[in-house]
């Protein structure tokens, strides 16, 4: 437990930084990779750039967040700092495909610890209102990294070397790092620790199992292909594994009592559904503006920034204003309005203009800011402090499998609708998807009605914060 903050503006600036860096690290590859591929070759390896970032970020998320549990958030918080500071400076330095997809692996895991730590600490540090207010500004961090990543990249590559959008991580998070383990300051309990190991492990071979299977289902193997079949067999055997594990061990890694309140399942599925919906949005909807409508990528990739901004704005008022009204009127508003836009994503047609795509864009980012922030507190307040690195970790974790798992599903429902590659079998094919966008965006709705009434204030501290 935090009982004394030297600086606390200055521990939230260290958080913020860290938090943005690792955000825009997210993105800002993309726009550098036809670079990266003429200058390493390998361009059949793209995907696993991408992909194996995901997948260790996902694997370490849950992990990370139970050892800020165990052993405090600073030592857990830095650790993961490092950890991404040298995958990010070996990533600068690589000489081939094969060796940067190993060192991404490396800043994939660091940034496990950054987003559900980061967001963990907010939490101990503000209590009440102003835990809903600070919540907001960093739940808009990854919007706004989405928007500056492409021209952050655009801008290295350009003008000084792609090797320098992974390099420039670096003083940043010496600052964070002086930041957070200087002044942020914790009197933590010391006493002998049952670490899960048998639970990490096999949790780590089932999700790495499944995810593989998802991200390469459909594109490089068909999905009834034996490889991909028997990654699902072995990510059902060792996640069946996993959870015999944790109800037996004495500190289990993601503690299953965390889901017999509903309250918490019914979040934990708002934040998957949500970011179905987002990941769906985000790929498909430039690829329309392309293709179907004709124009160019850079205007493709415009079109994103106002649901970027739509985003942090709508969360940051959301901050602002959840203490007064409580988290239920902003999550019933937000699911309504990201349902409103995904039936007008579903209404579209090839001669619909571009500006119906920037307005869906922006209700739909509107209504996912005011999800996002009190999800995020509902479940920091649903637990005790010992549990809150824990439960703010797996909502990270609910949020990337979403995403994941979405852009799988999206991948078929479009390859199977696509008959070929003629525009008008192309809209057709992305036409399913938006259905299917919508509908997922309707299950949404339908789960906020499970929420229980609100027994307490959405503010409300689980324990002191010195001030």
């Amino acid at each position: 437990m935090v009982q004394q903050i030297t600086n606390r503006k200055v521990v939230t600036v260290g958080l913020l930084a860290a938090l943005f860096i690792g955000a825009l690290d997210a993105t800002v590859v993309s726009t550098a990779m036809p670079h990266i591929t003429k200058e390493l070759s390998g361009f059949n390896l793209i995907s696993w750039v991408f992909s194996i970032y995901t997948l260790t970020m996902c694997v370490a998320t849950p992990i990370f967040g139970k050892l800020a549990d165990l052993y405090g958030r600073k030592s857990v918080f830095t650790a993961g700092l490092l950890v991404f500071a040298i995958g990010s400076i070996l990533c600068g330095a690589a000489t081939s495909m094969s060796a940067l997809i190993w060192f991404r692996a490396i800043q994939g895991f660091g940034a496990g610890a950054l987003t559900p730590v980061t967001f963990t600490i907010v939490g101990d540090l503000y209590p009440g209102e102003q835990r809903a207010k600070v919540q907001g500004i960093f739940a808009s961090v990854w919007s706004v990294a989405g928007l500056l990543g492409p021209l952050v990249g655009g801008t290295f590559v350009d003008y000084i070397s792609w090797r320098w959008i992974f390099y420039m991580n670096v003083p940043v998070f010496v600052a964070a790092f002086v930041l957070v383990f200087f002044f942020l300051h914790e009197k933590f309990e010391k006493k002998a620790k049952n670490i899960d190991y048998i639970g990490a492990i096999v949790f780590t071979i089932g999700l790495s199992a499944m995810l593989y299977a998802l991200l390469n289902g459909g594109e490089k193997y068909a999905w009834d292909s034996a490889l991909i079949i028997g990654l699902f067999i072995v990510a059902a055997i060792f996640i069946a594994l996993f959870l015999f594990t944790e109800m037996r061990v004495k500190e289990p890694m993601i503690p299953l009592g965390l889901f017999k309140t509903r309250e918490i399942r019914v979040i934990y599925m708002l934040s998957f559904l949500g970011f179905a919906v987002t990941a769906g949005v985000m790929v498909y909807a430039p690829q329309w503006i392309q293709v179907v409508l004709g124009h160019s990528a850079t205007n493709s990739g415009f079109t994103l920034m106002p649901m970027c901004l739509a985003w942090p704005f709508a969360a940051t008022m959301t901050g602002r204003l959840m203490f007064k009204y409580g988290p239920r009127l902003f999550i019933v508003s937000g699911a309504v309005i990201v349902a409103a836009g995904s039936l007008w994503l579903m209404l579209i047609d090839a001669d619909s203009p571009y500006s119906y795509l920037v307005g869906i864009l922006i209700v739909i980012g509107f209504g996912m800011g005011l999800l996002a922030t009190p999800i995020l507190v509902l479940i920091q307040n649903a637990v005790d402090w010992s549990q809150r690195g824990v439960a703010t970790s797996t909502n990270s974790l609910m949020n990337a499998l979403g995403q994941t798992v979405g852009v799988a599903m999206f991948g078929t429902l479009f390859n199977n609708a696509a008959a070929g590659l003629e525009t008008k079998q192309i809209a057709h094919g992305m036409h399913v998807v938006f259905i299917a966008i919508f509908v997922i965006a309707v299950a949404v709705v339908l789960a906020v009605g499970l929420l229980p009434s609100q027994r307490k204030e959405p503010g409300k501290p689980q324990s002191s914060v010195a001030r």
